[in-house]
């Protein structure tokens, strides 16, 4: 198992942004979008507001969607 730096909730929650924000971009949701982009918002504050990013700096963001891309099981 990939032993990520991040908490293990800060993870999931960029992972599931990622997911929202690709289901969003897909053509064949498009009768969702209004619940996608709900979706996306609350996950945004999620992340955003995390109680790690008062110990970790700002660089560490793209580590995190870095980390989270190579943790997720399907295929982009």
């Amino acid at each position: 198992m990939h032993c990520s730096a991040f908490p293990e909730d800060l993870v999931t929650a960029q992972q599931a942004w990622s997911r929202t924000y690709r289901s969003l971009a897909d053509p064949a949701n498009r009768q969702r979008t209004t619940a996608l982009r709900r979706r996306l918002l609350q996950l945004s504050v999620q992340v955003r507001w995390h109680p790690y990013w008062k110990q970790a700096g700002n660089g560490q963001r793209a580590a995190l969607r870095s980390s989270a891309r190579d943790l997720e099981p399907e295929a982009r």
